[in-house]
């Protein structure tokens, strides 16, 4: 007798994956937290949280939206001026240091930064660069829109039952005199690039583990019964500033996520990990998900990961559910907005072309 004679299916190769086609590959998940239904779910982190929060949504889960657009407004604009996309407005927050400074400004720790670019007669947030398509009016109006995404993270994390992030990119850019990181290198979005002020930064192991843990330990300490699920986004980096091949920059960058969130969710019963990331791009699926360009995840991938998600819960997707009733009265609302792409189709329709918000594919722009 030996260890490995009892154990399960799941844990060869040759029967787990080998032996089976790759659309049958399943119990990739056993869930340690509990995700309820009619409890607020709060979505935050890089481009690909967005294909879960609509999922959860869709499928009849309390996907909680923090800051809804103003009433009236289309959902065409809203997705314009990025409501809709996460719980709160802050775009994408791509690293773990970004998630701290949020998380930071949310409960008080560190005062929320003043720090506004200008463009001629229009104003950019350094924090939420794309979030107005055409800036504001003014400093002041940057400054009163950043302090309400601050209280919208807040009133998000105090509520939720369990907060979805998904880690993205380990490169990141940050103003050497504050020390605070940026979503994108100032220049790109917006913002004008200063060689002696801004500063390139390709976090480690055990910044991006440091932050992360800093940041879900504070938000625990604000909602004692809040369940983090960590998730790392699947989609390569659009272009790399290491100096490396961009192929081996994703590389680094992607496994060294896939090492944090790993030990982050084995350090408490209230975080858990769910492998999106392994599900579109380990060599067992050929890299069948992926879109012609090998970079965006095509919708037949998202339909297979939330299917995969929702599989290990217990929850047959075959047919979707009505969406909860949200405990503020808006859920139905947010799951229009959340379900829908810009032609109205359903997320899950692999004629869909879903309304993903990405800042960093501005840099391929930058490319020759």
């Amino acid at each position: 007798m030996n260890p490995y004679v009892d154990l399960p299916v799941t844990a060869f190769w040759k029967t787990a994956i080998a032996q089976k086609n790759l659309l049958a590959i399943d119990q990739l998940w056993q869930p340690k937290i509990e995700i309820p239904a009619r409890k607020p779910i709060v979505t935050a982190g890089s481009c690909f949280a967005q294909h879960i929060g609509k999922a959860l949504a869709r499928n009849g889960f309390n996907w909680h939206d923090a800051e809804p657009a103003p009433r009236g407004m289309s959902d065409e604009m809203a997705r314009k001026f990025n409501y809709g996309i996460f719980s709160f407005r802050t775009g994408n927050i791509y690293t773990t240091s970004l998630l701290r400074q949020w998380v930071e400004w949310a409960f008080g720790v560190q005062p929320v930064p003043d720090e506004v670019w200008q463009d001629g007669d229009r104003f950019y947030d350094p924090w939420r660069p794309v979030v107005e398509p055409n800036g504001f009016a003014s400093a002041e109006e940057v400054r009163v829109s950043r302090q309400g995404t601050v209280d919208a993270v807040k009133r998000a994390l105090t509520k939720a039952s369990v907060f979805v992030f998904t880690l993205g990119l380990t490169e990141s850019w940050k103003n050497k005199e504050t020390g605070l990181h940026y979503p994108m290198c100032p220049g790109t979005a917006a913002g004008t690039f200063d060689a002696d002020k801004h500063v390139f930064e390709n976090l480690k192991h055990r910044d991006i583990f440091s932050d992360l843990i800093t940041a879900l330990h504070l938000i625990r300490k604000h909602n004692s019964s809040i369940r983090i699920l960590l998730t790392v986004s699947p989609v390569p980096l659009t272009a790399t500033a290491s100096g490396q091949h961009v192929l081996t920059a994703t590389t680094f960058s992607k496994s060294t996520l896939r090492s944090v969130a790993g030990e982050v969710a084995a350090r408490g019963q209230w975080i858990d990990y769910f492998p999106s990331y392994e599900i579109i791009t380990a060599p067992a699926f050929r890299g069948t998900f992926f879109a012609p360009n090998m970079r965006e995840v095509a919708p037949e991938g998202v339909a297979f990961v939330m299917k995969s998600f929702f599989a290990c819960l217990g929850i047959d997707t075959s047919e979707t559910a009505k969406p909860a009733t949200d405990e503020d009265g808006g859920g139905k609302r947010r799951q229009d907005r959340a379900g829908k792409n810009a032609r109205g189709r359903d997320a899950d329709d692999p004629r869909a072309d879903p309304s993903i918000e990405c800042e960093e594919e501005l840099l391929a722009a930058f490319g020759r």
